[in-house]
C-alpha cells in the first residue's frame, strides 16, 4: 500500500518518518524547504508530509470590503490569501499536492487535540481531496519511537469528527465575533477621529480585557488608609527576632503611643511554646495551566513562552504532549521504565523512588480524555538544549519524580511572649522530613523560618517598635494569574489562553509584567459595557465554551452552536451600527492616546519641557524626531530617523551610553535593531548588526 501521513509540524514529520522506517533512515523527497519523507514499513510505502500549523484559514465569502459588516458567510482558503507575508504557504501546498497520487490510505498524525484534528483534516480534504473512508487517525502523547510505532500499528478506524467539528465551530464563531465587532469598532473610531485606527476585540478577548480594566480602575481609585504595625525586637543568642503584635493593625497614633509606653524599658517573658508537625503530600503532576504558573513563579516565564518551550521539548520527544488539562498519570505510560531512564542527572532521586515497594503517583482532580499529565520521556536530547529548554525540562522532570515520592513533614512553631502586658507572636516553620521536597528541591514553594529553642517563663531583652504603613490596592494581574483566572472562569481553552493575552499586549490594550490597562483598553471596555455589555460578558463566553466542549463529546452539533452564536450576535451588531457615531465619540480619547503613543518618543532632554515626537514633514514627506516645542518657536532640536520601508517604534528603553530614548527599527524580513535618538551619542547605531 501507499500510505500518506500528515504531521502538524516539520520536526514531528521527521521524527515520525524515522520511527516508522524499517531501517530508521527515511528518504527526503522534496528538499529542505518542504520536508517530505519516504519510509518503508512492513512492505508498505509511507509518505510523511507536514503542515506548518494551519495552512488554511477562514475569510468572508464573496465580498472583499474590509469595512463591511455584518458578515455571516465564511469559507476556508489557503492562509496566504488571508494573511500578508504567508507566501511560503502557497509553495508549501503546491509541493504537497505532488505526493497525493495513488494513495491507498491517509493518516492524520497531527497533535491529538481539537486544533490538530482540524489542521490535519483541512490538509486531507483541501490539498489531497482524500475521501473520508480512506482516512485514519493516529494518537500519540509522546513522539518517542516506541509510542509512534505502537500508535501506527493501532490506528483509529476513522477520523475524529467530533473534535474536527468542535475545532471548526470554534474557528467560525471566533471569526464571526472578531471580524464583525472589530469592523464595527474601527468604523466608529474612524468617523470620530477622521483618520484610520484599528480597534478590535473578540469573543474571549473582551471578557479577559475587562478583568484587567476592572482591576486597573480599582487601583486608580484606591485611597490608601494609614495604619500602624508593632513588633517586639527580641535578642536571643546575639540574634534579633521580630515578634509581631497580636493585632496586625493599630488604627490610631494614640493607640500606638499607649502600647509603646506600656512596653518601654520592659523585658519580655516567654508565655507559651507550641509545636506541631503536619504532613505535606506530594504535588499533582503538571497540566498545562499549572506548568505555566510554576514556570512563571520559578523563572518569570510568561505563559506563552512556557508553551513555546514545552512544544519544542515535545517535538524533541523529551516530554509528553503539553497542551493537556489532565493531572493523571496512567500506569500504561510505564512508570518504572521512564524513571529508570532518568537516572542520569537524577541518580539519588531515582534510586530513592525505585527503592520503594511499589510505584503510585499522586494525581490531581483534573482529567483530559485525550492526553495524560505532562511527564518526561527519559529520552536523550539529540541536540544541545537552550538554557530555557533545560529549565523547563528540569522542572517537568522533578515534578514528575516528586509525585512518586513520600510525603514531606513540616514542623510549625508558635511562641508567644509578653511585654508590658501585651502579647507578641513568633512563628517558625522547618522541614523535619524532606520526602518529595528533597526531589523538587530548587522549586520548593516553602521557606525555612527556624526559631531558636525557647522555654516558657524564660526572660529576654526586648524593644517594641512601631511603623506607619498604608493599605495597598489589590495587586495587578501578572501573566500567570490572568491566565489562571481565565481557566477558573471557563473562558478560552488550555491552548488559546496565553495567545489571547499576547494579543492584548500586541494591540496596545495592556502593558507591563504587572499588567496595566492602557487608555485605549479602558475606553474599549467602557464603550462595550455601555453599548453592548454582552460582548464582555464572562457568562456568555463561558456558555459558548461549554457548548463547544459538548460538540467534542458528541452531545451537540456544530451547526446548532454556530447558529446560536449568530442569533446572539445579530442584535449586538444592529445596535452598534445604529449608534456608530456615539461609539466613536466614546472611543475618541482612548484612540487618540493610542495614536500618540506610537509617535511620542519621550521627554526632550534638550529643553526638558517638550516631548520628542516622530513628525512627518509636509514639505518633504520625510519623517524625523523633533521636539513638540518646535512649532511655537521654542526648542529647535531635531534628529533624522530611517525612512520607509523601515518601521520606527518608540520604546521605554534608555541608551546605556547617553541616557536618551531609544527607538526600535524594523523592516520585514530583517532583524530589528535599536537606534538612540541622540545624534551625538558615542555608541550611535548605524543599522542592523551594529
Amino acid at each position: 500500500m501507499k500510505v500518506l501521513l500528515v504531521a502538524e509540524k516539520p520536526d514531528a514529520a521527521a521524527r515520525i518518518a524515522r520511527a516508522l522506517d524499517d531501517s530508521s533512515r527515511p528518504r527526503a523527497l522534496a528538499g529542505k524547504k518542504v520536508p517530505v519523507f519516504e519510509a518503508s514499513w512492513k512492505g508498505d510505502r509511507l509518505i510523511v508530509v507536514s503542515a506548518l500549523g494551519h495552512l488554511y484559514a477562514l475569510r468572508e465569502k464573496g465580498s472583499r470590503d474590509r469595512s463591511r459588516y455584518p458578515v455571516y458567510s465564511v469559507e476556508w482558503v489557503p492562509l496566504h490569501l488571508v494573511e500578508r507575508g504567508k507566501g511560503t504557504v502557497k509553495s508549501w501546498i503546491e509541493t504537497l499536492e505532488k505526493f497525493g497520487e495513488g494513495v491507498d490510505m491517509y493518516v492524520n498524525c497531527c497533535d491529538y487535540d481539537v486544533e490538530g484534528s482540524l489542521i490535519g483534516y483541512n490538509v486531507l480534504r483541501y490539498v489531497f481531496s482524500a475521501p473520508d473512508r480512506k482516512c485514519r487517525r493516529m494518537k500519540v502523547s509522546t513522539l518517542t519511537e516506541g509510542e509512534v510505532r505502537g500508535a501506527f500499528s493501532n490506528l483509529q478506524p476513522g477520523l475524529d469528527f467530533e473534535m474536527i467539528s468542535a475545532g471548526e465551530a470554534r474557528h467560525v464563531v471566533d471569526f464571526l465575533y472578531g471580524v464583525n465587532l472589530s469592523r464595527a469598532l474601527t468604523n466608529a473610531a474612524r468617523t470620530s477621529l477622521r483618520t484610520h485606527v484599528t480597534v478590535s476585540t473578540g469573543r474571549v478577548q473582551g471578557p479577559t480585557l475587562k478583568f484587567i480594566v476592572d482591576r486597573e480602575k480599582e487601583n486608580r481609585s484606591f485611597v490608601p488608609v494609614p495604619y500602624w504595625t508593632a513588633e517586639a525586637l527580641i535578642e536571643v543568642s546575639g540574634k534579633v527576632l521580630r515578634a509581631r503584635y497580636e493585632r496586625e493593625r493599630l488604627g490610631s497614633a494614640d493607640e500606638v503611643e499607649r502600647l509603646l509606653a506600656d512596653c518601654r524599658g520592659r523585658d519580655c517573658t516567654v508565655s507559651s511554646v507550641k509545636t506541631s508537625v503536619s504532613e505535606v503530600p506530594p504535588p499533582a503532576p503538571f497540566d498545562l495551566g499549572t506548568l505555566q504558573s510554576e514556570a512563571y513563579r520559578a523563572f518569570r516565564f510568561s505563559p506563552s513562552r512556557t508553551l513555546r518551550i514545552s512544544e519544542r521539548l515535545y517535538l524533541g520527544a523529551l516530554i509528553s504532549y503539553p497542551r493537556t488539562s489532565s493531572q493523571k498519570l496512567p500506569e500504561a505510560i510505564g512508570y518504572r521504565d521512564i524513571i529508570g531512564k532518568l537516572r542520569e542527572g537524577y541518580e539519588a532521586e531515582v534510586g530513592e523512588i525505585l527503592g520503594q515497594p511499589f510505584l503510585k503517583p499522586r494525581e490531581g482532580a483534573k482529567d483530559d480524555p485525550a492526553h495524560p499529565a505532562i511527564y518526561p520521556t527519559g529520552e536523550k536530547p539529540e541536540r544541545e538544549l537552550s538554557g530555557d529548554e533545560k529549565k523547563i525540562l528540569d522542572l517537568v522532570t522533578r515534578r514528575f519524580l516528586s509525585t512518586f515520592a513520600k510525603p514531606a513533614a513540616r514542623e510549625a512553631s508558635r511562641i508567644e511572649v509578653e511585654v508590658g502586658g501585651h502579647k507578641f507572636i513568633l512563628l517558625g516553620r522547618r522541614v523535619v522530613e524532606e520526602g518529595w521536597l528533597g526531589i523538587y528541591g530548587p522549586y520548593s514553594p516553602y521557606r525555612e523560618e527556624e526559631l531558636p529553642e525557647l522555654k516558657a517563663g524564660q526572660s529576654l531583652k526586648a524593644e517594641v517598635v512601631s511603623e506607619l504603613r498604608y493599605t495597598q490596592p489589590p495587586p495587578r494581574f501578572n501573566p500567570a494569574s490572568i491566565v489562571r483566572l481565565m481557566e477558573e472562569k471557563g473562558i478560552g481553552t488550555k491552548a488559546t489562553r496565553s495567545e489571547i493575552l499576547e494579543t492584548l499586549f500586541k494591540r496596545g490594550y495592556v502593558s507591563g509584567e504587572r499588567i496595566e490597562a492602557s487608555e485605549l483598553g479602558i475606553a474599549l471596555v467602557e464603550t462595550l459595557e455601555r453599548f453592548s455589555p454582552k460582548i464582555v460578558s464572562v457568562e456568555l463566553t463561558a456558555e459558548l465554551e461549554s457548548k463547544m466542549e459538548k460538540i467534542e463529546l458528541g452531545e451537540m452539533g456544530k451547526e446548532a452552536v454556530v447558529e446560536e452564536a449568530v442569533r446572539q450576535l445579530e442584535p449586538i451588531l444592529e445596535a452598534m451600527k445604529s449608534r456608530e457615531e456615539e461609539i466613536g465619540k466614546s472611543l475618541f480619547w482612548g484612540a487618540v492616546s493610542a495614536l500618540l503613543s506610537r509617535r511620542i518618543v519621550g521627554d526632550c532632554p534638550v529643553c526638558r519641557s517638550g516631548k520628542l515626537t516622530i513628525i512627518h514633514s509636509r514639505k518633504t514627506g520625510k519623517r524625523f524626531v523633533g521636539c513638540s516645542n518646535y512649532s511655537n518657536g521654542g526648542c529647535r532640536f531635531s534628529a533624522p530617523i530611517p525612512q520607509r520601508p523601515y518601521a520606527v517604534v518608540p520604546t521605554k528603553a534608555r541608551c546605556a551610553k547617553c541616557g536618551w530614548n531609544v527607538l526600535l527599527v524594523r523592516k520585514k524580513g530583517s532583524r530589528p535593531w535599536r537606534l538612540c535618538v541622540n545624534p551625538d551619542c558615542p555608541a550611535k547605531s548605524k543599522g542592523p548588526g551594529s
